[in-house]
């Protein structure tokens, strides 16, 4: 993004693009909890943030940890005791709608993982580090991975603590159901739904913010 702060805290349509994530989790009706995973050198403006949105679902600032897979593991510790299933989702995707949200929730009830996804369009090439194709993919089998993820609390828990056992490093918590032999299914993402990375991301998050009612 080439900023000198957190990329969250930068704006789209005057409000910090957490706030956008933030608002489409709390319209969610089957989001019962909201957990902000991140460093505490944030917390003052996360906190100002909250306050201005007033939601009235509980959230909680949870300390993230040096990586991905360490911010995930932190935050299943600061689950409810009664919480049973989750949904990760990174904040940069503001452009989440309540409806994807809703989706995952309702989908994850019947299934031990998931993640939301949408089919790939392009022609994808599978290139070597000296620039040259190896192979075409079938375009047919290939699916775009997003969030929410979706996941059985007590099934999570169990796989980030192999992973720390077999030393795995993962991007993301899918992957680590992947690799404990555990099925995670497809629910079919939104188009819109794009992580906010660059500064065209924020013009693209700008025009189709304009366009929606809240």
């Amino acid at each position: 993004m080439g900023s000198n702060r957190n990329k969250l805290l930068l704006e789209v349509r005057s409000q910090p693009i957490i706030a956008w994530t933030l608002k489409a989790a709390a319209a969610a009706s089957t989001i019962q909890w909201i957990g902000i995973i991140s460093q505490p050198s944030d917390w003052p403006d996360f906190k100002k943030i909250l306050a201005d949105l007033k939601l009235t679902k509980p959230v909680e600032l949870i300390i993230g940890g040096s990586t991905r897979q360490e911010s995930v593991y932190n935050g299943l510790q600061a689950l409810p005791a009664a919480a049973e299933q989750v949904l990760i989702h990174d904040g940069a995707r503001c452009l989440v709608t309540p409806d994807l949200f809703n989706s995952c929730a309702q989908a994850i009830r019947q299934c031990p993982g998931l993640i939301a996804a949408v089919p790939v369009k392009d022609t994808i090439k599978v290139v070597n580090e000296n620039g040259i194709i190896e192979s075409t993919p079938d375009r047919q089998q290939l699916w775009a991975a997003q969030t929410p993820q979706g996941f059985n609390v007590k099934l999570l828990k169990q796989c980030h603590a192999e992973g720390i056992r077999q030393g795995w490093e993962v991007t993301d918590d899918a992957a680590l159901f992947e690799r404990c032999g555990i099925e995670v299914r497809i629910v079919e993402g939104e188009e819109t739904n794009l992580k906010v990375t660059t500064p065209q991301d924020l013009a693209i998050a700008e025009f189709i913010l304009s366009n929606r009612n809240w």
